[in-house]
């Protein structure tokens, strides 16, 4: 139990950094307010390989680290909540739901880390923009950034926020099902999983 704890939490480190990486190596493109960028996509591996909980704070330490560094400290707390619900989201569908860890068929496999990202990306797609508004009418006053967080979320979060989704959905499931089975072969894969399906 203790080797399998020490093994999520190295895990977790190495997902946080790709976050990290996902975000501020790779040029993030800035389209109205909407930063897009692969560093959801490792917040979705990160759920998929190894919960919610662990998933969702890598993600939401390796972001909230890249918004800080990146000139963005004041987006840094909701960038934090914002990746955890991904990650938690993920991990419900994924591994609370579908028991993604257990030996399934591939295409089971497949089907549902699809289901868990979309699933993860989706409700971010409306939680974002809506954390923004309150943060921006309760938190921390601000019309004029309250203004357009209800305007992007009137809009469905913008096209960039969509195409944010859909790519970072599409690499994280790539990454997902092509690491699986060499994490299994490998006797890496961070699970409770007795064989590869």
């Amino acid at each position: 139990m203790k080797n399998e704890n020490v093994k999520k939490i190295t895990y977790a480190g190495l997902m946080a950094a790709l976050c990290y990486v996902g975000y501020a190596v790779f040029p993030a493109i800035n389209a109205s307010g909407t930063k897009v960028h692969l560093g959801n996509a490792f917040v979705v591996l990160g759920a998929l390989l190894l919960g919610g909980i662990y998933g969702g704070l890598a993600g939401a330490v390796g972001l909230s680290i890249a918004d800080i560094i990146s000139g963005y400290g004041a987006s840094a707390p909701r960038t934090f909540i914002c990746k955890l619900v991904i990650g938690l989201v993920v991990g419900l569908v994924a591994h609370k739901i579908a028991k993604i860890s257990d030996d399934h068929q591939k295409t089971y496999i497949m089907k549902w880390s699809v289901i868990a990202a979309i699933a993860g990306l989706g409700v971010n797609c409306v939680f974002e923009p809506a954390l923004k508004y309150f943060w921006y009418t309760v938190l921390t006053p601000n019309a004029e950034k309250a203004q357009a967080a209800i305007g992007a979320l009137v809009a469905v979060t913008t096209y960039a926020t969509i195409i944010n989704a859909v790519i970072n959905s599409v690499l994280a499931v790539i990454l997902y099902n092509a690491l699986r089975p060499a994490l299994f072969k490998a006797n890496l894969f961070p699970g409770e999983v007795s064989k590869a399906s």
